[in-house]
């Protein structure tokens, strides 16, 4: 866990904007170089599924293979960075309360919340209806000309799953608790698509997403002292070929 506990105000002068995301909803934006998302668990309980792409040729994408592997890991957090599958770095993980970030279990479908929640569909509970992390990151990924083909292995943050002996994975309830939060501070101009709803693991028998509070701001360019860089000696050559982009 990050030795950082408590969210420190964001300067209203480099203050970009602040949103909320409802649980269980959908959201998109693009993130420029420079500019670090915190995303804030309000209420505790939280997951958000997301996936990051380059915004100026979106064929680069994340990679969890290559952010795994590339940092002897299988979770995230402070330190980390997440990796294109050009070896560039799009985002790096800055401060964190939560500890560990699950970015292995995939995301929430719609054969799931049926078999799982049951079915309440917007004719009969129009805002109350039961939404899936899949098909509405596709809605989002579609406003940038992207489809199902381009849907790739996904982080959740805020949810914890460990791996038993015998192979199974287990999601760990109560890992993040109201007011938790993790930054990303943006290294590539990216195209960042998330969604708030249940972790596809998560034990609860509820349909039951929590909301997640959005906050983005100018921040500084890595420097050759910078934690994430530093973090692990693969990070070096990362961030070198994220530069090496835009000299």
């Amino acid at each position: 866990m990050s030795d950082i506990s408590v969210a420190q105000p964001i300067e209203q002068q480099r203050l970009l904007w602040e949103e909320e995301v409802p649980g269980g909803a959908h959201w998109s934006g693009v993130l420029r170089r420079g500019t670090t998302l915190r995303l804030t668990d309000t209420e505790g309980g939280a997951n958000v599924a997301l996936l990051l792409f380059n915004q100026e040729e979106k064929l680069e994408r994340y990679n969890m293979a290559d952010t795994l592997k590339a940092q002897h890991t299988a979770h995230l957090s402070r330190g980390y960075v997440c990796y294109s599958d050009m070896g560039r770095v799009l985002c790096s993980i800055t401060a964190d309360t939560v500890g560990w970030h699950d970015p292995m279990s995939g995301v929430l479908d719609a054969h799931q919340v049926a078999a799982k929640y049951g079915v309440h569909r917007f004719q009969e509970f129009r805002n109350g209806m039961y939404r899936n992390a899949r098909d509405g990151m596709l809605i989002e990924m579609a406003k940038y000309g992207l489809g199902k083909r381009d849907f790739v292995a996904n982080i959740n943050l805020f949810s914890k799953v460990t791996v038993e002996p015998d192979g199974r994975m287990v999601f760990n309830p109560g890992n993040s608790k109201a007011g938790d939060y993790v930054e990303l501070r943006f290294e590539m101009n990216a195209l960042a698509v998330l969604s708030t709803c249940p972790h596809p693991l998560d034990p609860n028998p509820e349909y039951a997403p929590k909301k997640v509070r959005l906050g983005a701001w100018r921040s500084e360019l890595p420097g050759v002292d910078d934690y994430c860089r530093n973090f692990r000696p693969e990070n070096t050559r990362g961030f070198h070929n994220t530069e090496v982009l835009f000299r």
